[in-house]
Formats: C-alpha cells, structure tokens, sequence
C-alpha cells in the first residue's frame, strides 16, 4: 500500500493494511445527513450522501451538509460514491460534494440515478452515472460491492455488501420487509440469509422505526382510507405527499381515475420526478389523466379535480403552504378536502400542524396520518429487525439512520437476539470505527459538525451567525449612535436610539445613557483607542441595561463617532 494510503488526521491510530476504517459524516442522532465512508488499502467507499432539513432554530438555512472535511484533502481517492435511494437525506449533499471532484462515479438504481442526474442538471454538473440493480456485483477499487432489494417508500432501494480483505459488511439503507408492495419487489431475504451464511461482520442497520413494536402494515392497506377520500369529497381532493414517493402517488392517481377526476402536479420537484418515473416505466399513468395546464383544470366542476401538490412537511414556499397562507392562484375553500399523505419529520410538527389549522379555517377537511390510516412508514419497525438479526446472525452491529433514542432501542432489540452486548456499536457522527481481526472497536473521531447552506454559500453560516439571527427575531434590534470627544471621552450630545423590533421608545433609552458614558470614560481612563473594543464597551453596559431594565437582551449595534 502506498504511502498516501497512511494519511490520517491528527489522533487516528495508523489502519492496518488487512483493517476496515468506517466513518459516519451524517446521519446519527439525526434523522437525515446520512453518509458513511469506508477506507480500505488506501481507499475511500462513500455510501450515500444527503442533506438535513433545517429547524425553526436555524433560520435562513436551506439545508444542512455533512463535514467533508475529513475526506476534503482525500477526494483522489474516493473509487465511488454509492446511492442506496433517492430521497433527499441520501442524495440531497451529492451536489456539493461533486462540486469539490465532479468524476467521482456515482453508483445506483436506475430510479435513483435519474433523480440526481436531473439534481446534478440544475447544479450544472454531468455525472459519470454506474447503473446497477439487485443482483449485480461491482469491484470499486479495493470494494466488492453487492446489491440487494430492499423495499422502501421508493422505487428501486438497494442494502449494498461490501466485501474486503478486513470482512463483510452489510449496509441496508433505508428499509422495510412489506410483504405486499404495491411494485411486487420486496425485500430480498433471501439474500440476507445467504450473506448471514458467509458471515456478515459488521451490520450497518436502519432504526428509524426501532421504537415502534411489531411490523408494519403494507402500503396497499391505504387504498381504502385513500379511495374514500376521493368518493366522499364534494369539492377537489388536494393531495400532498413527498415528491419522491412514486408509491402513494400511484395510488391517488389510481383513485383519482376510479372516480372521474383529472391530476394536477402542483410544485417544481413534484413535476420533474414524476415525469422522472413515468418516462422510466415506475409511474403508470392512464391517458388523458394528468392536465399538464392548470387554468384548465380549474374549468372543471370541483368534483372533477385533484391536485397532487408539494409541502407535506409544512415547508414555507411549498405549493400547500402558500395555498394555506392564500399565496398561491389555488384557493382552497368549503368542500375541499387536503390528504396529507406523509409522516411528520422530527421537527417540522410545529410547521405541519399551522398548514393544518389554516387549511381548516379555509374551509378545508384535512385528512392525515393522525385520523385517518393514509401513511405508513418506510422503515422498518421492532419486529422486522428482529426478523433481520435472527436471519443474518450478525458479528457485529452499528445502528444507523436514526436519533440517539432510536439507534439506542436498535441495539438492544439485537441484543435480544443475542448479539453480545460489546459487539454492538453506538456510534455518532464522526466516529471512527475500525474493523481489524473480525473485531469492530471506536478508535476515535474526526470532524463532522453541521454545515449550513445559506443561498449561494456553503459553509460560511456558522451558529455565531444563526444566534445573531433568533436575536433579530426575537429580542429586536437597538443601535446606539454616540459623538464622541476622543480627548476626554465624553460623549458631546445625548446618543440617538435607534430601536426595531423591540417595543419600548427611544424615550425609554436615555436612562442608559450614563451607563454608556461610564463605559466610554472608563475607556479613555485606560487609554483604550481601539474603536472596536471601545465600541465592545459600549454594547456591554447597554446590553446590560436593558436586561436590568426591560428584561430583554436586543442586538445592540453601537456606532462610535469622533466628534
């Protein structure tokens, strides 16, 4: 192995020639981010790399990335990227990483290489695209990779196992065993078993839904709860659900056909992907359904309409949002019915159930996972994982794609199965797992904080930025404008207070002004001319103020003005 294959950051002990390095970057204690590298003879695996939806403590960020930085100086050796599927949390980082290297192959299902390469046209950048399906095997570089089917809440999922000179490693990906998929492709357990026989060292397994006990039920029980929405409504039907989930939206056009009604695609990713999946044979569309022209879809009587739209998430500029917040030319109104066919993503509860409440107020029937059985998870729950370990019989296992609570929950249900309770590995993001001599240990940790994209800018964000932020918006904003005599440090006429977004007058501010001429006398005291720290004086005794004074701590801009 050649030298280059020997760098490491500061810390890290050396990885044996015969070892397995596996690095989290994303995607544990989170739902979301989800990356993990593997480095084996002087080469780096990716498998999947996605993005986090921001929380309403992080405002102005669009998404959050994993930290490439560990790799950042490593790129020449990356073989490949693999994709496991195409949701967002997958695949949503890939963009920005190729940025940084645009050759690095990328290798998945047709499905899922047909979402990134339209993601990747909008970033200006052609992929080199390896396309696979269950059954095939590739050597990239040092890694033999296999594919496995796995069912999920999207076409053409795939658990890949890595073969090494250090052992097998099985990744799922995103997961579940619906013995009834609407697509007839289920998950290949058949195949577990067969890589349980060789013997699987190291099992990166789903635990989303480690919580939740027994199995899930299959997508096809929805139908019902689906089709009645469409018979009973005397309005329009307003479905909306993930723009990936070619399942659920089958089943409402399947729905929406039975009952006479014509589709809509509201919202841009909502009409590439599903254009996406009915040129690529995934999405069965009847012909004459889908009206492409929504003025003239809303020429029809209203029992006659649905709209397939956007926003299940509660996200702000989506389709339902501004339909909910009257901004969008689709007025929801009495008879109307809104199906909200998704889950709810830790997080977004607060932004899902304000569209909810002012759907209602419109007039609307709102119909969701809540009172009516119209979703069912993609992930795999306590049984089927269970089902899993007893069929793999794993060496050891690693709990991914999950908060603390649910990685947590995932070891112990394979501890049951009796997996010795030291081969299960609870690591977090950026953990270093060596795989050496069939044992898999933490041998320490690399960087992998939370990088922020803010408009056009990746990474210059930082939770400085945001805090200045929540105080804007919480606690307002106060600028204080000071002439200032530099010789003597007094101030030449009371400071002028400028306030925004914070409820008390300019009138309320001069009590603070022997507070600030305190400060700037102690500054010429002290010989302090440095206009930055004599400024940091300042905004330190009027911040100090108004929490003594109004209990609130606004953003204080002092500006220092030699008179």
């Amino acid at each position: 192995m050649s030298r280059r294959g020997q760098r490491r950051k500061p810390g890290l002990p050396a990885l044996p020639p015969d070892g397995l390095r596996v690095v989290p970057l994303g995607g544990l204690g989170e739902i979301g981010r989800n990356m993990t590298v593997f480095e084996h003879a002087g080469r780096l695996l990716v498998v999947d790399c996605g993005v986090l939806f921001p929380e309403e403590h992080q405002p102005g960020v669009d998404v959050i990335l994993p930290d490439f930085s560990w790799i950042r100086d490593r790129l020449d050796q990356v073989d490949a990227i693999v994709l496991t599927h195409g949701h967002e949390d997958h695949i949503g980082g890939v963009p920005y990483l190729l940025r940084e290297r645009p050759d690095i192959p990328l290798v998945g299902s047709r499905l899922t290489l047909a979402f990134i390469e339209a993601k990747l046209k909008e970033h200006r950048i052609t992929p080199r695209l390896v396309e696979v399906r269950e059954g095939d095997r590739r050597t990239l570089g040092p890694f033999d990779c296999e594919f496995v089917a796995v069912n999920h809440s999207i076409p053409d999922g795939l658990a890949v196992a890595i073969r090494t000179q250090a052992g097998l490693v099985l990744h799922t990906g995103d997961f579940k065993m619906d013995q009834f998929p609407l697509d007839g492709r289920v998950t290949d357990l058949r195949a577990f078993a067969r890589l349980g026989e060789e013997g699987v060292d190291l099992f990166l397994v789903d635990s989303t839904n480690a919580e939740v006990p027994g199995f899930m039920i299959s997508e096809g029980d929805l139908s019902p709860a689906i089709e009645t929405v469409f018979r009973t409504t005397p309005g329009r039907v307003i479905v909306s659900s993930f723009a990936s989930h070619v399942h659920r939206i089958q089943q409402v056009l399947d729905a929406a056909h039975q009952h006479g009604r014509k589709v809509a695609f509201v919202g841009r990713s909502m009409v590439r992907n599903m254009g996406i999946a009915r040129d690529l044979g995934y999405l069965t569309i009847p012909d004459g359904l889908v009206v492409e022209d929504l003025k003239k879809l809303e020429r029809l009587p209203a029992n006659q309409i649905a709209i397939v739209a956007t926003g299940s998430q509660g996200e702000p500029l989506a389709a339902l949002a501004r339909m909910a917040n009257r901004d969008h030319p689709i007025r929801v109104t009495e008879g109307d019915t809104v199906l909200m066919a998704s889950s709810l993503i830790p997080g977004n509860e607060n932004a899902i159930y304000r569209v909810i409440n002012e759907l209602t107020r419109w007039g609307a029937n709102v119909v969701h996972k809540g009172n009516a059985k119209v979703h069912v998870s993609g992930h795999a729950s306590a049984g089927e994982l269970a089902y899993c370990y007893n069929i793999i019989r794993p060496r050891h296992v690693m709990p991914v794609h999950g908060e603390w609570r649910h990685l947590r929950a995932n070891a112990d249900i394979a501890i049951r199965t009796g997996l010795d309770p030291e081969r299960a590995v609870i690591a977090e993001d950026g953990s270093v797992i060596d795989l050496v001599k069939g044992r898999a240990t933490i041998t320490g940790s690399v960087p992998a904080g939370l990088v922020f994209v803010d408009g056009a800018t990746v990474g210059g964000a930082t939770e400085e930025h945001l805090h200045v932020r929540r105080t804007l918006a919480e606690e307002g904003v106060l600028t204080i404008v000071c002439l200032v005599d530099p010789d003597t440090g007094r101030l030449t006429e009371p400071p002028d207070y400028l306030a925004h977004g914070f409820e008390h007058g300019a009138m309320d501010f001069e009590a603070a002004t022997p507070a600030i001429q305190k400060a700037l006398t102690k500054a010429s005291k002290e010989g302090i001319d440095d206009i930055e720290q004599v400024e940091e004086l300042v905004r330190n005794a009027a911040s100090t103020w108004a929490h003594r004074t109004h209990r609130r701590s606004p953003l204080i801009i002092p500006v220092i003005v030699d008179a």
